[in-house]
């Protein structure tokens, strides 16, 4: 198992970072703004990434799904009947958390009382469960079809998926067990890469590590200074990033620009770590919207890139999508039913 560290964050913020109903996008290397666009009618709580789609859940009790591809393309998001791919209310309080896992799945808790399950590639909810608290926090298990909900009452459910793709269902006897080591709210989680690993944050300031195979903690640690608002695993190898400018101008919190000094890495200290063809493509169409480059992003930069007309492109994507969604239906068809958990 490779080791993993976690970082903790201490008190005077959100467990997720709560912005404006704005979401925004930018260019990690330079600061440099790409996007902004009106998300949501109230703030934006939590924000997660799977492969192009960008999925965000606010105050107002919406989560929406978002193709990065097109909202990075101003000509695309011109042409858009409406920006966001799919839009869910079903939760009637607060958004607290959304993660995503294989299979295009996401799972996003409230303050509802409910974590509901979503098909990302279908555009609907799969699953409501109940809880007998607040779940302000999610994590999902890479190994077996669980995630884990932090409530507010100081406890970590451990929830089977057991997704009916029948008919949307309300069943809290998916809820097979719950690790019990906080004294208040668990508000944030995180899983290791191999599932052996949980790391917990709650707001009496103790960060707990647990063997998710026996479910006992095996590491306690205190933060003396005030809540735990977030954890973090971090693995020890550094990620090669683009060469970073030495000044640039980036976006302020008045809404102007300032220019800033930053640090550049030294290169013989970076691991090169290889990407999935998604983040590589990713990353060739951020180079293709930069200064000089057309606002076609399907034209001028991924089709370029790629030595393919926009209708092979269109092809492509549509491909991709079957593809997706035959898996998604294989990963359903293997997850035990609730009544056999």
């Amino acid at each position: 198992m490779a080791r993993e560290r976690f970082l903790g964050r201490r008190g005077g913020a959100m467990p997720r970072m709560a912005m404006k109903s704005t979401t925004i996008s930018s260019l990690v290397a330079s600061g440099e703004l790409l996007v902004q666009w009106h998300a949501h009618y109230r703030a934006v709580r939590c924000l997660a990434l799977y492969d192009f789609l960008l999925i965000s859940g606010s105050e107002d009790g919406s989560i929406k799904v978002w193709d990065l591809l097109t909202m990075l393309d101003e000509q695309s998001r011109l042409e858009a009947k409406t920006q966001h791919i799919y839009s869910f209310n079903q939760h009637a309080l607060p958004v607290t958390d959304v993660a995503c896992c294989h299979g295009a799945i996401a799972v996003s808790s409230s303050e509802d009382h409910t974590c509901k399950i979503w098909s990302l590639s279908e555009g609907r909810m799969l699953r409501s469960i109940s809880f007998p608290a607040i779940t302000d926090s999610v994590a999902l298990d890479p190994r077996s079809h669980i995630f884990y909900a932090g409530g507010r009452d100081g406890k970590i459910y451990v929830t089977a998926m057991g997704i009916d793709v029948t008919s949307p269902s309300s069943d809290d006897s998916t809820i097979i067990g719950a690790l019990d080591d906080h004294s208040k709210a668990v508000t944030s989680l995180a899983s290791s890469t191999d599932g052996l690993i949980l790391i917990s944050g709650s707001e009496d300031g103790n960060v707990r590590v647990w063997d998710t195979r026996t479910q006992q903690v095996i590491r306690k640690f205190k933060h003396s200074q005030g809540p735990v608002t977030n954890v973090l695993l971090v693995t020890p190898k550094r990620v090669n990033l683009p060469p970073l400018q030495s000044l640039r101008k980036v976006c302020s919190a008045n809404g102007g620009s300032e220019s800033r000094a930053v640090i550049v890495p030294q290169p013989e200290n970076d691991v090169q770590i290889f990407g999935n063809f998604s983040s590589d493509f990713l990353e060739r169409c951020l180079d293709a919207l930069q200064p000089g480059s057309s606002s076609r992003l399907f034209e001028s930069g991924a089709s370029a890139l790629y030595g393919a007309p926009k209708q092979q492109g269109v092809e492509w994507r549509s491909k991709y999508l079957e593809l997706q969604d035959l898996f998604v239906r294989e990963v359903l068809d293997q997850m035990p039913s609730p009544k056999n958990t």
